[in-house]
């Protein structure tokens, strides 16, 4: 993995033109690194005690780091968040000429496979929750997810997340973390919705989500706003599911 990758010259281009949420103002990164085969462990080493100190020293803040709960890649999710455009471009330009992250980058790659990485840049939605406390009620699993809306139809899944799902997920046991949207001008900004949930665990995420989706006010939102819509919001195979476990290093567990 090439360690500035994190933050690429063309990522910070749109990311500087994302739109603001409006109760959370901060621009987030969403980076996935991938170790190569039987170095996971070294790799998290490395992140844990020379990557995250170099970011965090210049203004960027960690808030959850984690692993698939099934992970044959060897990846590792990182959520960062930035106070704003402007800062973002200063800590990348800061750390391109800093000999201790150039010095980290080369062990990272040593361990990564960099063909493999990706981070896309986000900010909250509207309806996002402000995040406060990093511990949860004990050991819980997260849950992230992608959708994928049809065309012009992702104005319609955030009213239908904002007015209903959100409620209904707490309803049914699930904790909304972050709802996010890709930066403008990145690629499928106006048909990706991006978010985290918490769950007791895997079983019980199972169990929340057959309870949601019987529950006669959900059945009722859907088919609402999918008459709108012109019918489903999301593309055949449009939504995606893994879950995660916090690593000892993420502030969020």
């Amino acid at each position: 993995m090439k360690f500035l990758a994190l933050l690429p010259a063309a990522m910070l281009t749109a990311f500087a033109s994302a739109p603001a949420a409006e109760k959370d103002t901060r621009y987030y990164s969403l980076a996935t690194v991938h170790a190569k085969a039987g170095k996971l462990a070294e790799m998290q080493t490395q992140i844990s005690t020379r990557m995250l100190p170099l970011l965090t020293n210049q203004g960027a803040t960690l808030h959850g780091a984690f692993v698939p709960v099934e992970n044959p890649e060897e990846m590792v999710l990182l959520v960062f968040s930035f106070a704003n455009a402007e800062s973002l471009k200063k800590m990348g330009a800061a750390l391109e000429k800093d000999p201790d992250a150039q010095a980290a980058e080369a062990e990272m790659r040593k361990l990564g496979d960099r063909t493999k990485d990706k981070t896309v840049f986000m900010s909250a939605t509207d309806f996002s929750p402000v995040v406060a406390a990093a511990a949860g009620p004990g050991p819980r699993v997260f849950e992230l997810r992608t959708y994928t809306t049809t065309p012009g139809n992702l104005p319609l899944l955030h009213a239908r997340f904002r007015d209903h799902t959100l409620a209904l997920f707490q309803k049914h046991g699930m904790t909304n973390l972050w709802y996010w949207q890709l930066a403008k001008n990145q690629p499928d900004a106006d048909h990706t919705l991006i978010y985290l949930l918490a769950h007791a665990s895997t079983d019980a995420a199972k169990a929340s989500f057959a309870a949601f989706r019987a529950d006669p006010d959900w059945i009722a939102a859907k088919a609402a706003s999918e008459e709108k819509g012109g019918g489903s919001l999301t593309v055949p195979d449009g939504v995606k599911s893994v879950f995660l476990k916090a690593t000892d290093y993420s502030p969020l567990k």
